[in-house]
């Protein structure tokens, strides 16, 4: 007898559908699976036979012979025992598969029957929908992930027996409905860090609130103890809130990559991913035997904070190049290519020498002639160039530190950041794939950006003076844009240049002693 059931694959942050034809035979004895099964696959063979004995069931000595369509798409991950049981236990006549072809079916068998979690559950409910299936069944603890697709019915199971009873008419399967709208408003403005918690450093906040108003890339360079990392990882809380649609863009990647915790329907909050210096090429871009996002993907629509930038292998950080600009990253193999998106913002920080007091106002360096040079330049120039502000952070003095006031709290930042992005929005809605100033092509910014002549003067004596790139001139013209944005102000006026000139400090000749 042959069964039809459904299952997914996804490939980079999309699904396909699998139908995995099972034929059960009396003439003859033997299991064959084909079409293309990785390990994972083959192996489950074993964990179903076991299952499906556990729950009282039989595995009859028969011809089975199982494909898995389309036959040239590689099958992995062990989330087919499901599909792959049912179908042997419908070809075998031990329940009703009738309803089968309703619906998309995934699971990880455990021996005792039980369902495990799987990945990717988001991408794969989006396609069972657009493909009109009925419905999605699935382990319960990837059910609230699935459930936020609307108009297709997902059902959790803890067991394959509530399965089996499901298809038999002997039972029910919990229905798993959420108000995907209700649950994001609820959950958008809740804030783990606030800059109120910061002393002093007003002029860093300043800075960060000029990056997250326009989505420019930030280095912060100062000693050990100034609160780079304080200061980096308040980003998020002053970014604008995720809009519903880049929350379901950053949930299928978390979630194609497992990173989504159990029961977790939708992420909320913009991703912040600091990843530790030993880090490899493909762990921080993607990629692997088994293609999975990198953490610049895990990070898309949020943060990616780099601490302490000079300690990361070289090779590591010039494979962000081309992701900086583009904003996604392809990974080629001979059979296949595979693209993530990948639009973050860096936050990088680092201090300036080893010694990590060069230009500190009290301590000394110990430094050697030359050294802080060295530090420096492990961090190449085209990707310095790729970063837009360049903020020195200085020590906090006692006074500041003991300051019992208030600092101005994230959410009043936030505010004036929603109000210049809402311009931006206004500005850009005609172009699509361009959301802020960062975004902005070098033809973009010659029709946005215009200067009076006083201001052309100016950006050329730092143009000289600095010896910058044409890449840097179009980001001092992009981050003056944003100052702009931030002051309400049509016009670039000669302030917002000098300001944007004032953060390339290290396009300056004091630093590394030159």
């Amino acid at each position: 007898m042959l069964v039809k059931t459904y299952g997914s694959a996804v490939y980079g942050v999309n699904a396909v559908t699998i139908t995995i034809e099972v034929n059960v035979s009396d003439k003859g004895v033997g299991y064959s699976l084909v079409g293309l099964p990785d390990n994972a696959v083959k192996e489950g063979h074993q964990r179903i036979e076991t299952a499906v004995k556990n729950i009282g069931l039989k595995m009859p000595r028969l011809r089975v012979v199982i494909n898995m369509a389309p036959a040239d798409i590689k099958k992995e991950g062990s989330s087919y025992d499901l599909p792959i049981a049912l179908g042997y236990l419908a070809g075998s006549e031990q329940m009703l598969g009738d309803e089968l072809h309703k619906y998309i079916i995934m699971g990880e068998l455990a021996l005792d029957g039980t369902l495990k979690p799987i990945k990717g559950a988001l991408p794969i409910a989006i396609q069972a929908r657009k493909e009109g299936y009925e419905g999605f069944i699935l382990p319960e603890e990837n059910a609230r992930e699935a459930a936020i697709v609307n108009n297709l019915k997902v059902y959790s199971a803890k067991n394959i027996k509530d399965v089996v009873d499901f298809f038999n008419n002997e039972g029910e399967l919990e229905q798993v409905v959420i108000d995907t709208r209700a649950e994001f408003e609820n959950n958008l403005h809740k804030l783990e860090n606030d800059f109120a918690d910061v002393r002093g450093q007003e002029n860093i906040k300043r800075a960060l609130e000029i990056a997250a108003a326009g989505g420019h890339n930030v280095i912060l360079i100062g000693p050990p103890g100034a609160g780079k990392t304080m200061l980096a990882k308040r980003l998020p809380s002053i970014l604008p809130p995720l809009t519903l649609q880049e929350a379901l863009e950053t949930t299928k990647i978390h979630s194609v990559a497992g990173r989504l915790g159990q029961n977790t329907s939708l992420l909320y909050q913009r991703p912040f991913r600091s990843p530790h210096h030993t880090i490899s090429d493909i762990a921080l871009v993607g990629g692997g035997n088994n293609p999975q996002p990198g953490e610049i993907s895990l990070a898309h629509n949020g943060v990616l904070f780099l601490d302490e930038l000079p300690e990361f292998k070289r090779t590591v950080l010039e494979v962000m190049r081309q992701p900086l600009e583009e904003r996604r990253i392809t990974i080629s193999r001979a059979k296949f290519s595979i693209e993530y998106p990948s639009s973050f913002m860096l936050v990088a920080s680092m201090n300036p020498c080893p010694c990590g007091y060069f230009n500190h106002p009290e301590k000394e360096c110990v430094c050697g002639p030359g050294v802080v040079q060295k530090y420096l330049s492990k961090v190449s120039g085209p990707l310095l160039d790729r970063i837009d502000i360049h903020i020195e952070v200085t020590p906090v003095n006692f006074d500041q530190l003991a300051d019992t006031r208030k600092a101005e709290k994230s959410e009043s930042i936030r505010e004036r950041v929603i109000r210049a992005r809402e311009i931006q929005t206004e500005r850009f809605k005609s172009h699509e794939g361009i959301y802020c100033n960062a975004m902005m092509s070098s033809t973009k910014v010659r029709e946005v950006c215009k200067i009076d002549q006083a201001g052309q003067l100016l950006l050329k004596n730092a143009m000289n003076k600095l010896q910058l790139s044409a890449r840097a001139y179009d980001r001092i013209l992009k981050v003056a844009r944003t100052i702009a944005d931030l002051d309400n102000s049509t016009e670039l006026k000669i302030e917002h240049l000098a300001e944007a000139i004032h953060y390339r400090s290290l396009d300056r000749e004091t630093w590394g002693g030159a």
